[in-house]
């Protein structure tokens, strides 16, 4: 057995390295591309919203095959593969802009195929990470790693508001192409290559694959309510985000870098929460700890809407922290107990379906931002994505998942063998 600290498993290392490197290249683009379309291509609410839309659009048209797909895939080969396209699509929109052909069509292009590649980073990471530390390690190994989200919003976001103040926004998201550049040659160090289960398992089709990660995830209780609080979580933080760089350049006057300050600031909130999920999980248990973090946290959401001058920047952004920690917690717990309720043929599946209702979520909160800022304005989308984020923690609230002390052990998980045999879908808790 793998020991429980992660960080002595060398492969660990080198996944945790290369992810750094690819969450920096993704922040810094999620600030620096949509500044760059509001500055330098003058895009409305609207465009900003389908550019929000579309760089999320991609989990929903091929989220699902995804998850298939890595399983029947040598996982390094796959995240390489994805850095270096996204490498490639960032790269492409400085040469443009300098060259003096850039177009809103283009940006729309790039942040979809930069989707496409996402899906098959995401889900390949979170589907390897257990086979690379075991189930000992589990936790830790998913707590660094949401922390390493975390200070990847604070580094990158604040990075990318900067680079944009100061550079120029094609020198920000060309720094972003080199950094998924650098995590693509990290990711190559990595030694463990086995054989992904789904190929042991058999050759179902396709689609009958694709079905029984559903039914895993939705027939389960407790694993439909960790994906409808996080699918509600992500949708009423999309719905906040899409408006917040037209809120902070044109209504309040503000720079770049303080947009990319105050994403950084709930990035902070993220890493504090994924800090400290463990230590209070193993005292008050995993499920009562999102369930109680629910309750006291979510509904600091209802004071990102009052964002504005002066002190009202500082209690917004209060909001914002509070809101970001119990999503640093959320992820920790729920990644955790998602990841222990599932055996490992069916790790891509799950992650695929999950990965499929949340980044689905954000697609749709861009959306619905862009159409309610053109037809209300910014502050009543504002406060719609609050209202959301405020109750968002009721699924798992009203759910098993409030109950449940430890984390399930993931050698009790049946197979896909055991479950052709008539053995029960649900893990041994």
């Amino acid at each position: 057995m793998l020991s429980d600290s992660p960080w002595r498993t060398a492969d660990f290392r080198n996944l945790f390295a290369a992810t750094t490197l690819s969450q920096l290249g993704t922040n810094v683009t999620y600030v620096a591309v949509p500044l760059f379309a509001v500055a330098a291509l003058d895009a409305g609410p609207g465009q900003v919203g389908v550019l929000a839309t579309l760089s999320t659009l991609a989990f929903l048209l091929i989220g699902l095959p995804a998850g298939a797909w890595v399983d029947r895939m040598r996982h390094r080969r796959v995240l390489i593969g994805a850095d270096l396209a996204r490498a490639v699509l960032f790269a492409s929109v400085p040469l443009a802009w300098w060259a003096d052909t850039l177009t809103l069509g283009q940006l729309y292009a790039v942040v979809l195929l930069n989707g496409c590649a996402t899906v098959f980073f995401d889900v390949t990471s979170q589907s390897t990470l257990p086979r690379l530390v075991g189930h000992g390690a589990l936790v830790r190994a998913n707590t660094a790693m949401v922390s390493l989200q975390a200070m990847g919003n604070v580094a990158g976001r604040s990075a990318g508001g900067a680079l944009v103040q100061l550079l120029s926004a094609p020198v920000a998201v060309f720094c972003a192409a080199a950094a998924h550049l650098a995590s693509a040659l990290q990711l190559t160090f990595i030694r463990r290559e086995e054989t992904p289960p789904g190929h042991r398992a058999g050759h179902a089709g396709l689609r009958a694959q694709i079905a029984e990660g559903l039914r895993h995830v939705f027939g389960n209780p407790e694993l439909r309510a960790l994906a409808l609080t996080a699918a509600l979580t992500n949708l009423g933080m999309q719905i906040v985000n899409t408006m917040l760089p037209i809120l902070f350049v044109r209504e309040l006057g503000l720079p770049a870098g303080a947009l990319g300050l105050f994403w950084a600031a709930g990035g902070l909130g993220l890493l504090l929460g994924a800090r400290c999920a463990r230590a209070v999980a193993g005292r008050l248990g995993h499920g009562r700890t999102l369930g109680l973090a629910g309750v006291c946290l979510a509904p600091a959401g209802l004071l990102v809407p009052l964002i504005g001058h002066g002190p009202w920047l500082w209690i917004a952004g209060a909001g914002w922290v509070l809101a970001l920690f119990k999503t640093g917690m959320d992820n920790v717990l729920g990644v955790s107990l998602r990841q222990g309720m599932t055996a490992d043929d069916l790790l891509g599946r799950m992650n695929a379906t999950f990965r499929f209702v949340l980044s689905g979520s954000l697609a749709v909160g861009a959306a619905v931002s862009g159409l309610i800022g053109e037809l209300a304005g910014v502050r009543p989308t504002l406060w719609v994505g609050g209202a959301l984020l405020a109750t968002a923690f009721l699924p798992v609230y009203l759910s098993p998942v409030r109950t449940r002390r430890e984390l399930p052990t993931r050698q009790q998980t049946p197979t896909s063998e055991s479950r052709h045999r008539g053995g029960s879908a649900r893990p041994a808790v």
